[in-house]
């Protein structure tokens, strides 16, 4: 069952429900209101006609046995038919009209036993020659051996003929009024469920577009007010934005991570590819002095020498680069490094000591390092010393010639650690992919060798520490990389 069907019948039945509670009320209440003055006037009538009967009464010793008569009136001109019927003699006594025709009220035999349990009188409704009629049984007491005996019954009849076919008219009247005003107001309201859910069926329209055909940047046109199918139309377009979003990251993180794959499987490949050459090499050499008295000549021990001084070399290629891509998983695991308070004078100062006996041409320059006095860094001291090595040896690699400077400044919350270089610089264009994994500027490749993933670990570390990186570079010039780090510098003791 459709939304809107069930609207429309949540809204029928409301409407069914308030009127027929209306039309109960309002004809309970007009057949009361009717009824009761038909009822007055008759029980009106007949108390003054028992109180005239009972005046006229002659009772003699014997008690009971005495004739009850109405009084001689004219009621040709009334609508009120009387009969008294003598409970002594069983006789009925009528009035003028019922004479006229012809007609005796019914008595039945449990109407004098009520009244005589004491009952005054009550109505009851009855049919006489097809007529419906009210009729109010009224007790006429008297007495007799100094008791009170129920001596006659007064009836009183009213025809209600009229009254009835009104009622049943208005009953009518009311059901097909309500009947009439539901189906109206079916109708209308399927129309105007039909127009309010109009958004609601866009919606899903637009929905079951961007499922079918992935396109995240359709949106749902509303232009009515901000009301809930406003404000539904709002939250779902943030939605499909958020998702956009979302799937445009995951996109490039796929992309990324396919790139990172590649990337990381071309540089395996180089060294064990080098590796197993070596050991082809070694192996056939061997493999042609195993049958000789001498182990080898000369000229093999050098060829196997440098063989194996190649396998090392990419071996620790390979080392250094599984450490590295270790870093970065742990990186992306989100796992917490572990810190602590590091004062930043000693740390700088192994670090520019151990520098030196890094393999470089250019020329490697210290300045004072007195701005890192009293400064301390909340971080790992292990991880801060590879962020400046990772930044010195990229400096020392760039440059053949020229100059590495070593300088540090500090401001009221910061320290910063510059380190530049006369080198081959980069183009600007190189700049925002720098940082990126396995990424090398097309200058340096060929010219040097790395796999591209210092800086990503470097800028990983700097982000850990709550720290930025400033980068200045021009092709054929030289780089500069400023680091600042949040630094407290508590008053010596």
């Amino acid at each position: 069952m459709s939304l809107r069907l069930r609207l429309t019948l949540w809204y029928s039945g409301i409407l069914a429900l308030t009127m027929l509670l209306f039309g109960i009320v309002l004809y309970f209440f007009l057949n009361y209101f009717l009824y009761d003055q038909i009822r007055q006037d008759v029980k009106r009538e007949a108390g003054n006609t028992s109180q005239r009967i009972q005046k006229s009464f002659a009772l003699s010793q014997k008690g009971l046995v005495v004739d009850l008569e109405l009084e001689s009136r004219d009621f040709y001109s009334t609508n009120t038919f009387l009969q008294l019927y003598n409970v002594a003699l069983k006789s009925f006594n009528r009035s003028a009209n019922l004479q006229f025709y012809d007609v005796t009220l019914p008595l039945a035999k449990n109407v004098i036993e009520r009244l005589q349990q004491g009952d005054d009188g009550f109505f009851e409704k009855t049919k006489v020659l097809g007529q419906d009629f009210l009729i109010y049984h009224q007790a006429i007491w008297g007495k007799a051996n100094g008791q009170d005996q129920l001596i006659g019954v007064l009836q009183a009849a009213v025809p209600i003929g009229s009254y009835e076919r009104t009622s049943i008219t208005l009953r009518n009247t009311l059901f097909i009024w309500a009947l009439l005003t539901i189906i109206v107001a079916a109708s209308l309201g399927w129309f105007l469920a039909r127009k309010a859910l109009k958004p609601i069926e866009r919606v899903i329209e637009a929905a079951n577009q961007i499922g079918s055909g992935d396109d995240l940047e359709k949106r749902i046109l509303y232009e009515g007010p901000l009301d809930e199918i406003g404000r539904l139309t709002q939250t779902i377009n943030g939605m499909l934005s958020r998702i956009q979003i979302t799937y445009l990251e995951l996109d490039e993180a796929y992309r990324a991570q396919r790139r990172f794959v590649s990337d990381a499987s071309h540089e395996l490949r180089t060294p064990l590819t080098t590796i197993r050459g070596n050991v082809d090499l070694l192996e056939k050499m061997w493999k042609q002095t195993s049958g000789s008295t001498e182990l080898s000549t000369p000229e093999q021990m050098q060829m196997s020498l440098e063989a194996m001084h190649d396998i090392a070399g990419e071996a620790q290629r390979m080392s250094r680069l599984v450490n590295d891509l270790l870093a970065l998983a742990r990186a992306d695991a989100g796992i917490l490094m572990e810190k602590k308070p590091v004062e930043m004078l000693p740390l700088v100062q192994e670090v520019t000591r151990r520098a030196q006996l890094l393999e470089h041409t250019a020329v490697w320059r210290v300045g004072e390092l007195d701005a890192l006095d009293n400064a301390v860094v909340q971080g790992n001291r292990d991880y801060l010393q590879q962020l400046l090595f990772i930044f010195i040896e990229n400096a020392f690699k760039y440059t053949p010639s020229g100059t590495v400077s070593f300088e540090v400044s500090s401001t009221h919350n910061f320290i910063g650690i510059q380190i530049t270089d006369t080198g081959i610089g980069m183009d600007k264009e190189d700049i925002p992919h720098i940082f990126d994994r396995f990424y090398r500027a097309d200058l340096s490749r060929g010219l040097t060798t790395g796999t591209g993933l210092g800086l990503s670990i470097a800028k990983w570390i700097i982000d850990e520490h709550g720290g930025s990186v400033e980068v200045t570079t021009r092709k054929d010039e030289g780089s500069s990389f400023m680091i600042w780090l949040p630094a407290n510098f508590p008053m010596p003791v």
